[in-house]
């Protein structure tokens, strides 16, 4: 491309043409994003799609491939530090609260090197506080918290409060070096960014004028650079692009240390835990093997098999007589149907949640008007928050019905 005019005019035209060029790939991908959206919606929602779509789709997969090449691609790679101790964490009847609302009752866990867990539940209801504790960072009203040896922790705030606005992106990473360490040896700067999309330009950007996503590269660069043995997660896909958020799964995949990860992605905790900490509500949390699904069938499972135990195995002699002692009222004819019907409630609440869910991890949602995307959230906050209290509702009726 040729430029007429002095030299000037030249990085005049040339900056207001990469401009432009930004402006143009960021819409590109916000498109692709619902393209890919449409897709996995289709396999389920139509047998015959539209074969035009579908060619548009993949010459747009191979566009985008193209300007990665040029670009470069997220290659993130985590310093790993000496192993920790076996145990990593343990965890004795834990009670913690606040203001009167108990956060964690009763907790007991043990974390072994190389797990990878997931704390699952509404927003404030103790996830962010059972990591602290954990940690140290804050002391449990009762119990007993056991931190293991040689940790060395890398963690992921949910608030990215760790990022100076007033700086440069190369300077937040590098503090004003033109090297860092990766893996024992060096490398610039500009090229370590370059692996986590940022173009040499936008490395002079200060952060105010950074994307979300952007910040959330930054901050993953930065983290990466920590040899570590323990990673924690606080919401690591909030405004975390495709492409990223796909090689921090393979990273975590191989990662050989241990993990710990809060998050409401469902696809992303099915992707990388092999256990899930459920908080059911009242500070009663849930310990369920798998990801997501594997936890949240698990944890309905025995819901029911609770019920149906409750249900069809005849008490003895003896306990029924203590029962009537200590509560000779039976449950009314009302409270009976509303515990038969509360797994079909939370089914149903979790079949909502799950909906709205995919509405907040599309890649575009955050494009959309500001007022949709709050009654959005407003609507998720709402699903989860009636989630926990079915759960609390069909706890209590249970220990109701047993007479306990």
């Amino acid at each position: 491309m040729t430029y007429p005019g002095d030299y000037d005019t030249y990085l005049l035209e040339k900056e207001e043409n990469l401009r432009v060029e930004e402006l143009q790939n960021a819409e590109f991908d916000r498109k692709l994003a619902q393209e890919e959206i449409w897709i996995r919606q289709g396999i389920k929602a139509r047998r015959t799609r539209n074969e035009g779509r579908v060619r548009a789709l993949k010459a747009m997969r191979n566009e985008r491939s193209a300007r990665r090449e040029v670009m470069g691609s997220a290659k993130m790679q985590v310093e790993e530090a000496a192993r920790s101790g076996k145990i990593v964490f343990e965890m004795e009847d834990v009670n913690y609260q606040v203001d009167g609302k108990v956060l964690v009752k009763d907790f007991s866990a043990q974390v072994q090197r190389g797990d990878k867990i997931a704390l699952i539940g509404p927003n404030g209801c103790g996830k962010t506080t059972l990591l602290k504790l954990m940690l140290g960072q804050l002391q449990a009203d009762s119990g007993r918290v056991h931190c293991g040896t040689k940790l060395e922790v890398a963690y992921f705030d949910q608030h990215r409060a760790e990022l100076d606005p007033d700086r440069t992106v190369m300077d937040n990473l590098a503090e004003g070096k033109q090297e860092v360490m990766v893996n024992g040896k060096p490398r610039h700067v500009l090229g370590y960014l370059q692996d986590f999309l940022f173009h040499p330009k936008r490395a002079m950007t200060p952060v105010r004028a950074l994307s979300g996503g952007e910040r959330n590269r930054l901050l993953l660069a930065r983290l990466f650079l920590k040899p570590s043995n323990l990673l924690i997660l606080d919401e690591p896909t909030n405004d975390l692009d495709v492409e990223t958020l796909e090689l921090l799964e393979e990273l975590i995949d191989g990662y050989q240390g241990t993990v710990m990860l809060v998050s409401h992605d469902r696809q992303f905790v099915d992707n990388t835990v092999t256990e899930c900490w459920i908080f059911e509500g009242e500070g009663r949390i849930g310990q369920y093997v798998g990801g997501y699904h594997d936890a949240r069938g698990q944890q309905t499972q025995s819901l029911a098999l609770k019920q149906a135990k409750a249900k069809n195995v005849p008490e003895p002699a003896v306990a029924k007589a203590e029962s009537a002692k200590k509560s000779p009222a039976k449950m009314s004819y009302n409270l009976q149907r509303e515990l038969e019907a509360l797994p079909q409630r939370l089914e149903e609440l979790e079949a909502a949640l799950e909906a709205l869910q995919t509405q907040v991890a599309d890649a575009s949602f955050f494009t959309q008007p500001h007022d949709y995307t709050q009654k959005v959230l407003a609507d998720l906050s709402q699903v989860e928050k009636a989630l926990e209290e079915a759960f609390e509702r069909w706890e209590y009726l249970e220990s109701l019905k047993n007479g306990a």
